[in-house]
């Protein structure tokens, strides 16, 4: 059960109702989470607008998915994990590179560098060493890679801690952290 009430969708008004029409539009659904987070329309508003900046940055859908995988398995935020997965899964990322982003790892180098960094920073509060860092650099990423990666956990952590603390119930096939995935 929510521990914050999660707003209709067919009972919303005004700046909830514009944004929920907006994530219904473009999701085909209104996810639970946005339902919570409707009830406090500056926050709702807020982080759309922060994940649609970050969608238009250099990291692509795979890599923001691989990443939230990797910050929720992390935040133990089985929501999130729930919905990244499907949401992962329809990006076109495998049931292994699914498995790997909740680890981590990832095919690529520099992708494994940014799930490491992501994981560093869940797990270092941010206050990751001068190693980490050079280890990112060692493995190719910019800076600007570097403060990319921050805004995505930073998205990512959000929602961890709203479903955390609203209990959201998960709409989307459930996953829970430390779960084994099951092969196709």
């Amino acid at each position: 059960m929510n521990r914050i009430t999660p707003i209709d969708p067919t009972q919303a008004v005004g700046k909830t109702k514009q944004l929920f029409d907006a994530v219904q539009s473009q999701m085909g659904m209104v996810p639970n989470l946005v339902r919570v987070l409707g009830t406090a329309p500056a926050a709702l508003e807020g982080y759309l607008a922060f994940s649609g900046a970050l969608a238009s940055g250099t990291f692509g859908t795979k890599v923001r998915e691989q990443i939230a995988l990797t910050v929720a398995e992390s935040n133990l935020c089985s929501y999130c994990l729930s919905a990244h997965t499907c949401l992962a899964a329809n990006a076109g990322l495998s049931v292994e590179e699914i498995a790997d982003a909740r680890h981590a790892n990832a095919g690529s180098d520099k992708t494994k560098a940014i799930l490491n960094l992501a994981r560093s920073i869940v797990v270092k509060r941010g206050e990751i060493c001068d190693a980490a860092l050079t280890d990112a650099r060692a493995a190719g990423l910019t800076d600007g890679d570097i403060i990319e990666t921050v805004a995505n956990v930073v998205v990512n952590i959000f929602t961890n801690y709203i479903n955390h603390v609203a209990q959201t119930l998960v709409d989307f096939p459930e996953v829970n952290p430390g779960d084994l995935p099951e092969s196709k």
